[in-house]
């Protein structure tokens, strides 16, 4: 814990090299507004940002877009978070980044990667994400990775369409050799939004996902980690998003706009600085954003007298805000809160509207 007035030391970086992607996909968490390829930041400033990172505090740094596999300088970027002596995470929808790329990746340094998995089934998988063939360079990507003797994470991306073949899409990491799985519900922020009702698992469906997953952790037990938790909109208490709002984690736009979690901007009203106008260490301690809703003093009742202040910390800023349109209300994920009502309702739609996919 950090001392009184002290910020807690941020020990991750999402470093948002670029939005742009070729995938669709109708859950993508990037803003509404993405930032054009011309505002990019180049890799000197990207090695600017790692040093200062590093100096900070951060440990490791997610190498993220959209794809990071479309910017040209994808190696010399992983190189300069090497020298700032990160541990580089590289996430990737695995289209975009060739085997060559992934070997010059790894002599420059790469640690780990995390590639998405949309479905066990490949016409599904490619169904989800918009792009034919998708799946296909999925598999090659991950089996270079392997090849190259870099940890693998795969990330499962689970709604209503895929929830009930968890354990087929868990048999597919294993035959990839994923060393972790991570089970990532949608978020509903963004793009998701347009496509909540059809993105929507039912009570009964998440319900069995759960016991799916305890299931799954005590058969693989010792062969892989599966990281999940139970999606917002079907939970009892909200999560302490991103390990609480300016405490562990920093996230960069592409064009330099440092934020305390990748949805911030959804919040209106907001003044983000630039790391073309200020330091990283100046940004953490004294933003006017990274201070908004840092502790536990702005919360409302019931969280300010809640024995769980300190755990969930009120829970996730940009979805009170959605939800209620106030930034600075209990998360209506908590049941108890006055709005939870609102989550539940929600929680409760789904339709078979086509996907809205996302074109850039």
């Amino acid at each position: 814990m950090a001392d009184a007035g002290t910020p807690h030391k941020p020990l991750g970086l999402l470093a948002e090299l670029t939005h742009r992607c070729p995938l669709g996909c109708a859950y993508c968490s990037n803003p509404l507004a993405l930032e054009p390829r011309n505002d990019e930041l180049d890799a000197s400033i990207w090695g600017r940002v790692f040093t200062e990172a590093a100096a900070l505090g951060v440990l490791h740094v997610h190498l993220s877009g959209g794809e990071p596999g479309a910017r040209r300088d994808l190696v010399d970027i992983t190189a300069h978070a090497r020298e700032a002596g990160l541990y580089t995470n590289l996430i990737t929808s695995g289209v975009g980044v060739t085997s060559r790329t992934m070997r010059d990746l790894w002599e420059a340094g790469l640690d780990h990667v995390q590639v998405s998995i949309q479905d066990s089934d490949a016409v599904s998988s490619d169904h989800i994400a918009g792009y034919r063939g998708a799946f296909q360079r999925k598999h090659a990507l991950a089996a270079e990775a392997v090849r190259l003797g870099l940890p693998l994470t795969v990330n499962l991306v689970v709604h209503r369409a895929n929830i009930g073949r968890i354990g087929e899409m868990v048999d597919l990491a294993l035959k990839l050799k994923a060393s972790r799985i991570e089970i990532a519900h949608v978020q509903y922020y963004g793009w998701a939004l347009k496509n909540r009702a059809a993105l929507m698992p039912t009570a009964e469906q998440v319900t069995r996902a759960v016991a799916d997953v305890e299931e799954l952790r005590d058969k693989h037990r010792g062969r892989i980690v599966i990281d999940a938790v139970v999606p917002d909109y079907h939970a009892r208490f909200p999560k302490p998003c991103v390990g609480g709002w300016g405490r562990r984690s920093i996230n960069v736009t592409p064009s330099g706009r440092v934020l305390p979690c990748h949805a911030a901007e959804s919040i209106p009203g907001m003044e983000f600085w630039s790391i073309a106008d200020h330091s990283l260490p100046d940004i953490w301690a004294n933003s006017p954003a990274f201070n908004a809703f840092r502790g536990t003093g702005f919360l409302p009742a019931p969280c300010a007298d809640c024995e769980r202040r300190e755990i969930d910390l009120g829970g996730c800023r940009c979805q009170a805000f959605l939800l209620t349109g106030d930034a600075r209300a209990t998360d209506p994920v908590c049941h108890l809160s006055p709005h939870h009502a609102l989550v539940t309702g929600l929680a409760a739609v789904q339709d078979d509207a086509p996907y809205a996919y996302r074109r850039i």
